[in-house]
Order: C-alpha cells, then structure tokens, then sequence
C-alpha cells in the first residue's frame, strides 16, 4: 500500500478512510488520485475504497489539501 500526504501528515489507506468516514475500517484498498480538482481549495483529491462494515463498500474522496472529503456508497 502506499502512503499519501494529507493535511501535511502522512496517511495509509486505512487511516485515509478513518478521516472520511469517522472511524476505523474493516478493510481498505489503496489510495489512488482522483483526477478531479477540490471543489473548495482546486487542490489535489485522492480516493480510497474502504468497508465501513460487512455489507458496505464505500469510495471515499479526500482533498490533500484542505478539510473536504466526500464518499459514494
């Protein structure tokens, strides 16, 4: 898995998706760029896959920048 820098920290996949979501995954996949622009700050946004429970899998988006994050179930 490969760390990102978020908000000026380093991040795995696992804890990327802890900050989206609110608390710790099951399972996570890797983190990966976005291709799209933060609609807050224009920075940088990065996605991860994450399994908030068993019958859930969720994308997560999360600026590199700023505070905005989002996800799709």
């Amino acid at each position: 898995m490969t760390n990102r820098v978020v908000e000026g920290r380093m991040v795995t996949a696992e804890t990327l998706a802890e900050l989206i979501e609110g608390e710790r995954p099951m399972e996570a996949t890797a983190i990966e760029d976005a291709d799209r622009p933060c609609p807050e700050c224009g920075g940088n946004v990065i996605s991860v896959g994450y399994m908030p429970s068993v019958t859930a899998f969720v994308t997560g988006y999360k600026c590199q920048d700023c505070e905005w994050h989002d996800r799709e179930e």
